[in-house]
């Protein structure tokens, strides 16, 4: 870390919390000296706290906290576990920015999550590492500690389910994983599938060659793709085969070696599409399956096979799970609060329904 350790001093009086300083904070250590942390690069230093110190503001609200700024320094008061956890965002935060990363409120967010989560070291302190990853253009780090695990199983296990809400990062992390093993070397090739199910519309007939016809169900990988790798790399790893992205019904038949192998919105393979699948994977291959249960478009008739998968395989080495909840949405806020409705409304409904009577059919 480039960052000094930090000490005890007497408070600072400029910098953003000089003006909008939390009496409730300043209280709960008795206005007693603050936690000051220190830093070497007054340029780093800027991009930590954001434009008008709006990453900063992120950490004071979620910590409860009151921070003051005087040119390399933060002096941090308010509880002792707070100060402890915004001394060790702040600290990992800036070693991000000097390998290169940019940081927003999402980074601010995301590093504190961790940090309320981590096991403490043994001075104390809260561990905020997150695990990243490296591409050529770009570095990403998770921003929570489920996308962490999830990184973890994914150098562990050669095939990984990741299931739960929209915006929790499974389809992006995945790509993102998969095209840094492809430059690293540790693979041949990507494969990218998705089930070519209409999110109940009927579209009818797509004009255009077969790639143009199945491009609109694959779109979401492509953006993955172009967002971790160069462009012109992406398009000669498509123009060569190293990069394949076809919907489902291309794999029955095949057995796919020494590659990255990804199946996203599972949700919508029935059992036997779902088996066809996992069985596809060969020598040196590692899979991933990504899906959300609560949004299946399967018609009528067919049931989802991914929840079914999870259990008949659970228990067996070099298989992991990793399950994503509403507070790992990552998207933006707004869509955990959407989650957050639609998974309470079933239950305020069923309260809301009246019991039939006695006597009555039920």
């Amino acid at each position: 870390m480039t960052s000094k350790a930090s000490v005890r001093k007497p408070s600072l009086t400029r910098g953003r919390a000089a003006t909008a300083t939390r009496p409730d904070a300043a209280q709960t250590n008795g206005g007693g000296e603050p936690l000051v942390v220190y830093f070497d690069d007054i340029r780093l230093v800027r991009d930590l706290l954001g434009d008008y110190d709006a990453n900063l503001a992120v950490l004071e609200d979620r910590l409860g906290i009151s921070a003051t700024v005087n040119g390399n320094a933060v002096a941090l008061r308010g509880p002792d576990e707070a100060c402890a956890a915004a001394k060790a965002v702040l600290e990992q935060l800036y070693g991000r920015l000097a390998q290169g990363e940019m940081i927003g409120a999402g980074e601010v967010v995301g590093a504190i999550r961790h940090a309320r989560v981590t096991e403490t070291n043994d001075d104390g302190a809260p561990d905020a590492k997150a695990q990243q990853i490296r591409t050529r253009k770009r570095l990403i780090t998770a921003r929570t500690p489920a996308q962490s695990a999830y990184l973890e199983s994914l150098q562990r296990n050669d095939l990984v389910f990741a299931t739960g809400p929209a915006g929790t990062g499974k389809t992006y992390l995945a790509v993102a994983f998969a095209a840094a093993c492809l430059e690293a070397g540790r693979c041949d090739r990507l494969i990218l599938s998705r089930p070519a199910v209409e999110a109940g519309e009927r579209l009818g007939f797509l004009p255009g060659d077969m790639r143009e016809k199945v491009d609109p169900y694959l779109r979401p990988l492509y953006d993955a793709l172009y967002d971790v790798l160069a462009p012109e790399r992406v398009e000669r790893g498509l123009d060569t085969g190293v990069i394949e992205i076809a919907p489902l019904a291309f794999m029955r038949g095949r057995t796919l070696s020494h590659a990255m192998i990804i199946l996203d919105e599972a949700q919508n393979c029935t059992a036997v599409q779902l088996k066809m699948f996992l069985t596809r994977i060969g020598e040196g291959s590692k899979m991933i399956v990504t899906g959300d249960p609560t949004q299946v478009d399967l018609p009528p008739g067919k049931d989802s096979g991914l929840n079914d998968a999870i259990e008949i395989l659970r228990g067996i080495d070099e298989i992991g799970h990793i399950a994503f909840s509403k507070s790992d949405v990552v998207r933006r806020e707004l869509v955990g609060r959407i989650v957050e409705a639609y998974e309470a409304a079933p239950n305020e409904q069923a309260a809301a329904t009246p019991a039939p009577k006695t006597g009555e059919n039920a």
